[in-house]
């Protein structure tokens, strides 16, 4: 191993794991959408996408993009690998999508900006398939559904904008170097293409969920008057004593049509 030392500015566990590193690949979709990855690290996964796919790989880290030009200099000047020296958020900011056409986002990410990339690739029009290891917690709160304890607008908004979502396995700390203290998980996605990301929808789940203990309708007073969310909850039958995590995806999307409506 590359005498690195990880830096927790940038949230770097390398993934150590061979046994780890195939099932990713075998979890991949069999199409030809482009890869994208997101913070290669020292190439290890890299090292296994680009056996089967062209990709561009984005990393923030100055020192590690010194090691990654000289281990696939080959890959580089054959056209298989594309390296960008920049943070992917930034690049995003920019140019809206990741790649010119449909590609899938598969990646080792860093935890502290995980949520964020998802977020992102959500709304990324381009973006099919999210295969990512994230933590454990996280990829649960991604794929809750109403009920769960984990419920939150992160899984309403998955089950939206998704086909399919799910956890695939575990992988425990000792699998990467140095160990992080939480168990990670992969997170795979598979987005409905005809759907679009609405950002102020994701406001409005927010706000829902401020304080997921209390009622809905305190949290709603935030955004409406309380006589506008006693409008909304009459016309769709809802209980004024529902809290956050009893109400469905599908009954969270027809509130905030009326309420995108309602201030028309």
């Amino acid at each position: 191993m590359e005498k690195v030392k990880a830096k927790k500015q940038y949230g770097q566990n390398f993934l150590k794991d061979t046994t780890i590193l195939d099932k990713i690949i075998q979890s991949m979709p069999m199409n030809n959408n482009y890869v994208v990855e997101i913070g290669p690290g020292l190439g290890d996964l890299t090292k296994n996408l680009v056996k089967y796919k062209d990709l561009t790989a984005y990393e923030v880290d100055t020192d590690l993009i010194g090691i990654l030009k000289s281990k696939f200099a080959i890959e580089i000047e054959e056209g298989k690998l594309k390296l960008i020296h920049t943070d992917v958020l930034e690049a995003w900011d920019k140019q809206k999508s990741l790649h010119d056409g449909k590609y899938d986002l598969i990646a080792n990410l860093p935890y502290y900006i995980a949520t964020n990339i998802i977020l992102r690739a959500f709304e990324d029009v381009s973006c099919e398939h999210i295969i990512v290891m994230v933590q454990k917690e996280v990829a649960e709160k991604f794929t809750a559904t109403v009920n769960d304890k984990e419920y939150s607008s992160l899984g309403i908004i998955t089950e939206l904008i998704s086909i399919d979502s799910k956890i695939l396995f575990d992988v425990p700390p000792e699998s990467f170097d140095p160990p992080p203290k939480v168990t990670s998980s992969i997170l795979y996605i598979k987005k409905d293409m005809s759907k679009n990301f609405d950002k102020d929808f994701n406001k409005f789940l927010k706000a829902c969920f401020i304080q997921p203990r209390k009622k809905l309708s305190k949290n709603l007073t935030s955004l409406l008057s309380k006589d506008c969310i006693s409008e909304i909850y009459k016309e769709l039958n809802v209980d004024d004593n529902v809290r956050p995590h009893e109400v469905s995806s599908s009954l969270y999307s027809q509130m905030y049509t009326k309420v995108k409506n309602g201030r028309n």
